[in-house]
């Protein structure tokens, strides 16, 4: 019996050392694993954190995380604490007790001290770290910029002008205005066009209406410290007639930190109202040249007749007038005004000295003035 213990002892050991070199670990049902790490439950950090200054105030926003870095689903309010820094310097803490909900949309509004309310505009980014129930921090979060500084200088003075070319926006200077400085106009689209019956139609079929104008409009005036341009007006070329506007306008400061514009603007103007109708003629029409033929057995004597067409997005066509020596001027186109920049005239007698001009015509039916007299002869058979 004592062999057999002893054979039995033996056996183990010797299962247990081959067991052991050849790197294989039996286990059984219920036997327990390699030990994992304790979780440290840290909520997942922030990645989509925005802010914004209006005035003085600066508002922040962020969605919570749902699940830690462990990915298990986070149970309780998760507490969070937010800094700044200026420039490259240290990331000083903002005094506030925070918690949210997981999967919270969360905000955070604080008033600037006063020594980041003024001063040049300058960089301040925000960030937001959480914390684990044993207050460890998940790290921060992406960084998000607004300037600090005083805002911009009011724009005073504020007027406009109609032009045939669109609105010219006049306002008063500010000679110290920063390079980094510009102008923005507020439009708002107050009264959409009418129907106009005396409004001719289009005058070449096919071309496509233009495209919905918005109701507001935010348009951007260059620096005023680039070379050549005038500090103090601009010219709002994308009008369009028969429409009511209003503009505002406010001097905005812009940098650029990663990459990213930001900006801090200031007060908006006292609006002004612009009543854009149209009340201009088409250009003159230029280089009119007249060529005589000469009657033969199968056609009659004419004069072809041809001019500089108008790049006018308005313009209905032309009319051509024509007289004798100093008699008065006779309109020979027809009633519709024509289209094309040319003119076939049939009616000419050989001998004859004709001198003619061209009128341009608009949609709404007002005329320019009459181009610059081109004279021609029509010879004899």
């Amino acid at each position: 019996m004592k062999a057999i213990v002893k054979w039995g002892r033996d056996a183990a050991r010797i299962a247990l050392a081959m067991g052991m070199t050849s790197g294989i670990v039996l286990t059984g049902c219920g036997t327990p694993g390699a030990p994992m790490p304790p979780s440290l439950k840290l909520p997942e950090p922030v990645t989509n954190l925005t802010a914004s200054r209006t005035g003085n105030q600066v508002s922040l926003a962020w969605t919570m995380p749902r699940k830690n870095t462990d990915k298990l689903p986070i149970k309780g309010d998760i507490p969070a604490r937010v800094c700044r820094k200026e420039g490259s310097g240290a990331c000083e803490p903002v005094p506030a007790t925070l918690s949210f909900a997981p999967e919270a949309k969360a905000t955070f509004n604080e008033t600037l001290p006063q020594q980041l309310a003024s001063g040049t505009p300058r960089p301040l980014t925000y960030f937001v770290e959480l914390l684990s129930p044993h207050s460890r921090s998940a790290g921060p979060s992406n960084a998000a910029h607004i300037l600090a500084g005083e805002a911009p200088a009011p724009v005073a003075g504020l007027s406009a002008q109609l032009r045939k070319d669109g609105v010219v926006l006049h306002w008063a200077d500010t000679p110290a205005a920063s390079p980094t400085t510009v102008i923005r106009l507020q439009r708002t689209l107050l009264t959409h066009p009418t129907a106009n019956p005396a409004a001719k139609p289009a005058s070449q079929p096919g071309i496509l209406a233009p495209p919905k104008e918005p109701d507001e409009q935010s348009l951007l005036v260059d620096s005023p410290g680039q070379p050549g341009r005038t500090p103090d007006r601009t010219l709002d070329k994308t009008i369009r007639f028969d429409r009511t506007y209003e503009y505002r306008a406010q001097r905005v400061a812009r940098l650029t930190i990663d990459g990213q514009t930001v900006e801090l603007a200031g007060p908006l103007s006292e609006p002004i109202r612009v009543e854009a109708i149209d009340v201009f003629p088409p250009a003159v029409p230029s280089g009119l040249a007249a060529v005589a033929t000469a009657a033969d057995s199968t056609t009659g004597a004419s004069i072809d007749l041809s001019w500089l067409p108008i790049p006018e997005a308005d313009l209905a066509g032309y009319a051509v007038y024509r007289r004798e020596g100093e008699g008065e001027w006779q309109r020979i186109s027809p009633a519709q005004p024509n289209i094309g920049p040319a003119f076939h005239d049939t009616k000419v007698e050989p001998g004859h000295t004709y001198r003619y001009a061209v009128i341009a015509i608009d949609q709404a039916g007002h005329e320019s003035a009459r181009s610059p007299e081109a004279e021609e002869t029509v010879p004899n058979p």
